[in-house]
C-alpha cells in the first residue's frame, strides 16, 4: 500500500493517493468478505502500482453462481465507498471528495466489464459464458482506441483467460457441466444485481461530473 501511494502520489499528490488507495482497499476486502462466506480462505489485498490490488485465493468458489458473488462482491462495496465520497461531497462542498467518489465509480464501472479477469467477467460465468468474446472484443477495441500499458496488460490477461475458459468447457467433462449449470432464478439475480450496479454507477458518475472549460 504505501509504495503504490508513494507512486500515485506522483501523479495527483499524497492525500489523493492516500484516498485512492483506500478505496482499492475497500474494493478488494468486498471479494475477500465473499470468498470467506463461501468458506474459501483468501489473501489480504496485494497492491500493484498502476494496475490496482488483487487477492489470491484457491478458487473462487464452487460453481458459477459462487464466482459471479465473489466477483460482484468488489464492485458492491467499491461503490458503496465511493458513494460515501459523494456524500462527503454533498456535505462539504469539497471538490476533492467529488473527484474521489468519480475516480472510485469509474474504477468499479471498468471493472463490470464482461471479460475475465475482470469482476464483470466473473459475473457472466453464471449468466452467458458468451459474453466474455463480446467483452473480449471491446476489451481490443478499447486498446486499440486508448493505448496505454495497463489496457494493454489488461487485454492480453483477457485473451489468454478467455481462451483457457472457453477451451476448458469445450474439453472439459461433467464437472464442467457441473460448474457452470446455475438455475434460470439465480441467473436473474445476478443479471439484476450487475445491471442494477451498472446503471448506479453511470448515474453517480453522470451527477458527479465536472464539464472541462476552456480559458
Amino acid at each position: 500500500m504505501a509504495v503504490s501511494i508513494a507512486a500515485y502520489a506522483t501523479i495527483w499528490g499524497w492525500t489523493f493517493a492516500i484516498g485512492f488507495v483506500i478505496l482499492l482497499l475497500v474494493h478488494e476486502l468486498g471479494h475477500v468478505i465473499a470468498l470467506r462466506r463461501e468458506g474459501i480462505r483468501a489473501s489480504a489485498p496485494m497492491f500493484i502500482p498502476f494496475l490496482g490490488a488483487v487477492i489470491s485465493a484457491r478458487s473462487l468458489g464452487d460453481n458459477a453462481l459462487a464466482e459471479a458473488r465473489v466477483g460482484l462482491a468488489g464492485p458492491i462495496l467499491g461503490s458503496i465507498g465511493s458513494g460515501a465520497c459523494l456524500i462527503a461531497w454533498a456535505v462539504t462542498g469539497s471538490d476533492f471528495w467529488r473527484a474521489l467518489g468519480y475516480t472510485g465509480l469509474f474504477l468499479n464501472l471498468f471493472n463490470l466489464l464482461p471479460v475475465v479477469p475482470l469482476d464483470g467477467g466473473r459475473a457472466m460465468a453464471a449468466m452467458s459464458p458468451w459474453m466474455w468474446l463480446a467483452g473480449l472484443a471491446g476489451m481490443i477495441a478499447l486498446a486499440i482506441a486508448f493505448p496505454n500499458p495497463v489496457i494493454l496488460i489488461i487485454a492480453a490477461l483477457a485473451a489468454y483467460e478467455t481462451w483457457r475458459r472457453w477451451r476448458e468447457r469445450r474439453s472439459g467433462g461433467p464437472e464442467q457441466r457441473v460448474y457452470y449449470r446455475v438455475s434460470p432464478r439465480s441467473r436473474l439475480l445476478v443479471a439484476a444485481v450487475y445491471l442494477g450496479l451498472v446503471a448506479a454507477l453511470v448515474v453517480g458518475m453522470s451527477a458527479a461530473h465536472l464539464p472541462r472549460t476552456l480559458g
